[in-house]
């Protein structure tokens, strides 16, 4: 028996890329796989060839539904590096595991329309763009040709400039609006399946970020899959005074939380133990 409150919103709960019907009505994890020295946890931890295939070995192990491949570091003031350059680093990539993993689902973390397509091309099935499509004018066009699935994040300026961006007359409302107009220009150019992400961490505070996990069942009105990434970010390590090293326990809380509001991707350092939470999770 289903409660009323879980079917209150209609929520889209399958997508289709490349001949791969993907399923949203379960919890879905996303395996993150920086190919970057800088990123802010695993910066030059998988930023050679065999570093990463390994990293894509345990992750598929430990049952991973979709690995999120990113080639341009997003955190806070990141160093910026060119298209050539971030093409260079994820297509080698992108190849291998299609071809060692041929039925996995794949994921290119950029918010560049050239990168998403020479992406797509080599067989990725989602493009998980930090900017929302604010970035770069042509990224709609893009995923619309491939028929690929779009991930919509909420961030504003850059990396380089969000810190200084996080200022909110009404902080839900500006992100709702946000993803209504962006919605509204994806559809106009073709898109179809469309994940939401509201960008934690990304022109938000630690408090702004708190508000978002407290009310995240508020974005259930946009009737659409929602993403989130925490994994082992500041707004679980800040408040604890520990390093991001240490915070697998405390992004451990933050996803179960996330999860039983309404979240069905989650996009995640360490498989196995959000493989864990979700099965516990399942129980209720």
């Amino acid at each position: 028996m289903r409660d009323f409150k879980d079917t209150f919103f209609y929520t889209k709960t399958t997508s289709f890329s490349r001949g791969k019907l993907l399923d949203w009505s379960k919890p879905t994890i996303m395996g993150i796989l920086n190919v970057t020295p800088d990123s802010f946890y695993d910066g030059g931890v998988n930023n050679t060839f065999e570093r990463a295939l390994s990293k894509v070995d345990e992750m598929v192990k430990a049952g991973v539904d979709i690995i999120d491949i990113g080639g341009y570091s997003s955190r806070a003031q990141a160093i910026d590096v060119s298209e050539e350059e971030e093409i260079n680093r994820v297509i080698p990539v992108i190849k291998a595991i299609r071809e060692k993993y041929p039925e996995c689902i794949l994921s290119i973390d950029t918010f560049r329309a050239a990168v998403a397509d020479k992406a797509l091309e080599n067989g990725v099935h989602i493009v998980n763009d930090i900017s929302g499509g604010m970035q770069d004018e042509n990224m709609f066009d893009v995923v619309a040709k491939h028929k690929a699935v779009y991930c919509m994040m909420h961030m504003k300026g850059t990396p380089q400039t969000m810190v200084s961006q996080a200022e909110y007359s009404n902080l839900f409302l500006e992100i709702i609006d946000f993803f209504n107009k962006q919605i509204a220009k994806a559809r106009a150019k073709g898109v179809i399946d469309i994940l939401i992400d509201p960008g934690f961490g990304f022109a938000k505070t630690e408090i702004q970020n708190y508000q978002l996990l407290k009310y995240l069942d508020v974005f259930k009105v946009l009737e659409l899959p929602i993403l989130i990434g925490i994994s082992r970010k500041s707004m679980v390590y800040k408040p604890l005074q520990i390093k991001s090293t240490e915070a697998l326990n405390g992004s451990t809380v933050i996803h179960t939380i996330a999860l039983q509001k309404g979240a069905t991707i989650i996009r995640v350092h360490d498989v196995q133990e959000i493989k864990e939470v979700i099965k516990l999770i399942n129980k209720l």
